[in-house]
């Protein structure tokens, strides 16, 4: 299994429109993919409900998690997409 830790850049953290632009992204890469905040479950990073539901701030650090092929690439692009303000 591939992780990959990030940095969310976003102001209002992973709400609303950073939260559906990052699970849409997910969802382009075909692989399941989880996302996790220090001591809480992972969630499925395709489910909008799942990623809000963690409660991600800005500059809180997340971990993904993925198997696949190609599993570190798409969890660096990911990685790196969290660490940009999505709120434009």
């Amino acid at each position: 299994m591939a992780t990959r830790t990030a940095t969310i850049a976003s102001p209002v953290g992973l709400h609303a429109r950073p939260a559906a632009v990052f699970t849409r992204a997910v969802e382009d890469t075909g692989l399941p993919v989880r996302i996790s905040k220090a001591g809480s479950v992972p969630q499925d990073a395709t489910s909008i409900l799942g990623v809000m539901s963690l409660g991600v701030e800005h500059g809180d650090e997340v971990t993904l998690h993925a198997d696949g092929p190609e599993a570190d690439s798409v969890l660096e692009d990911l990685a790196s997409l969290l660490s940009r303000d999505l709120t434009a």
